[in-house]
């Protein structure tokens, strides 16, 4: 379990922003960019609690979500983390924080299969593809990501929804950067080779939906249904 420096009860504190006091600069400007998501958390009534790791993590994502007793919590793991500011420095500065947003609004979309008690779940009609002839541990490791690829391509979708709701005029750039960004090191099959959702999406068409939820439900179900 996390060392928690701080946990923001979003539900009981609604303006206040964070413990501006205790962040560092590289933490700000995350969380300023995240900001509307955090809104639109709170104004959705998701139990989410902001954290931020005070210790060195330099190998963990920068940005992630964790579930404990009933509540998701958005992790910043940025302290001695190069990682942090190295992706904020590959972004167009144009795009800045519609793409934090979009980040945000991914790990929001873990937070919504977590609270719907559907996390590593399949929606009815489909089911695993597991590899046969192997161990029952391999089975069981193939199994485990395979959940975490469809997990992030859910995630992916609720992230590229929500730019088609709040930022339609960048969403072509923005798409075609997230494209990039799973293309590159990409692993076939690895929890984020997500790139058959990410194409999917398009031009942005498909996630026309008043719930980015549900926008990339339908979409990530026909993702489901294609081969690799």
């Amino acid at each position: 379990m996390w060392r928690f420096l701080f946990v923001c009860m979003l539900l009981a504190a609604a303006a206040g922003r964070v413990c501006a006091a205790d962040l560092t600069a590289t933490e700000k400007r995350w969380l300023d960019g995240a900001w509307p998501v955090v809104l639109f958390a709170k104004a959705e009534g998701l139990p989410l609690d902001i954290v931020v790791q005070p210790q060195a993590m330099p190998a963990a994502a920068p940005l992630a979500l964790g579930f404990i007793d009933g509540r998701c919590k958005l992790v910043l793991s940025m302290r001695g983390n190069t990682e942090a500011q190295a992706t904020l420095d590959r972004i167009d500065p144009e795009l800045l924080n519609p793409t934090l947003e979009l980040m945000a609004a991914h790990e929001i979309g873990h937070c919504r299969r977590y609270l719907d008690g559907a996390w590593h779940g399949l929606p009815a009609g489909f089911s695993p593809t597991i590899p046969p002839g192997a161990s029952p541990a391999l089975q069981a490791a193939y199994a485990d990501m395979e959940a975490e690829r469809r997990e992030e391509g859910y995630g992916d979708l609720v992230g590229l929804a929500w730019t088609r709701q709040r930022h339609p005029q960048q969403y072509v750039r923005l798409q075609a950067w997230l494209a990039e960004e799973r293309s590159r090191d990409r692993v076939p099959g690895s929890p984020h080779d997500t790139l058959v959702w990410v194409q999917l999406a398009g031009d942005g068409t498909s996630l026309a939906s008043p719930s980015i939820f549900d926008a990339a439900n339908a979409l990530w179900k026909e993702g489901l249904a294609r081969p690799d």
